[in-house]
């Protein structure tokens, strides 16, 4: 029974896909406390978008440089895999993801090493402990809003993929898996930031 799981092309197939897929939405958890300015990075003039009144510039968490590679692997499994399939691994992935952050949270609130505190001053961090809570340490209200955003984000994933394939049928996968992951970006970045954001006490003015 163990050779024939092992040589099992399909449940090969599926733990390929099942790690990556899971490995990237951690990966991008953590990365996303990151904000990037695209404009300076591509090295263009800033756009300066307006919007009701508000005015600035294309901003973005690191985290999106892997959400649209966790979306393709939803699609992919759910062509292969079908909806249980890709639902599966959004729930091992919220729990894992839940898991790290509960193991990082009980990190920060160990005692540091007082030589390690200072250990990086000459580099230009003067205390480690604060560093390193401040780049681990999310705020619960973002991590309740991303766990969130994930699973919906999957979730709208699959249904507007089955929606569409139902309308065009086997053909045109491109429009399936590029329609479904759009839309499924504007259901997780509008939820995170409505979570965390809005409801959350860190309000955004």
């Amino acid at each position: 029974m163990k050779q024939h799981i092992i040589h099992h092309k399909p449940s090969i197939l599926f733990l390929t896909l099942g790690v990556f897929f899971v490995v990237n939405a951690l990966i991008a958890e953590f990365i996303g406390v990151k904000i990037f300015a695209l404009e300076p990075t591509l090295g263009i003039q800033n756009f300066n978008w307006n919007l009701f009144g508000e005015v600035g510039t294309l901003n973005f968490t690191v985290g999106v440089l892997l959400w649209p590679f966790v979306f393709i692997m939803t699609d992919i499994i759910n062509e292969y895999f079908g909806m249980k399939g890709v639902r599966r691994l959004s729930y091992m992935a919220i729990v894992f993801i839940i898991y790290a952050f509960v193991i990082i949270f009980i990190g920060i609130r160990l005692a540091p090493a007082s030589f390690w505190v200072g250990s990086y001053a000459e580099s230009g961090v003067p205390d480690m402990q604060s560093a390193y809570a401040a780049v681990f340490g999310q705020g619960m209200w973002i991590i309740a809003g991303s766990v969130l955003a994930f699973l919906i984000g999957q979730l709208a994933d699959v249904f507007f993929f089955h929606r569409i394939k139902a309308i065009t049928g086997e053909k045109r996968l491109w429009l399936r898996a590029t329609g479904s992951t759009a839309i499924s970006q504007i259901f997780d970045s509008v939820v995170v930031l409505y979570v965390a954001f809005v409801i959350g006490p860190q309000h955004w003015s």
